[in-house]
């Protein structure tokens, strides 16, 4: 026998056999689950942005403070000359 009349003698047997019980309380308890996912990944999407946004914010006061597009003093005094 191929494996294939195998698989097909399996699947017949499989849906030939007694279903089990299912719990009565499982369509709420998946909805709850559900649920309880949609409203943690809504937290964890928060967090995000608000991280994110303090890092923006962050980022814009240093620039400000630090203001790294100038050009640096020198150290060093140039030479006078023509005295």
């Amino acid at each position: 026998m191929s494996g294939t009349g195998r698989r097909e003698d399996e699947v017949r047997r499989m849906l030939e056999a007694s279903r089990p019980q299912v719990p009565a309380d499982l369509p709420a308890r998946a909805v709850e689950r559900g649920a309880r996912l949609l409203r943690r990944g809504r937290v964890l999407r928060r967090l995000w942005l608000m991280t994110a946004g303090a890092a923006v914010v962050a980022f814009l006061v240093w620039a400000v403070m630090v203001q790294p597009w100038q050009v640096p003093p020198a150290e060093t005094t140039p030479p006078l000359e023509g005295w």
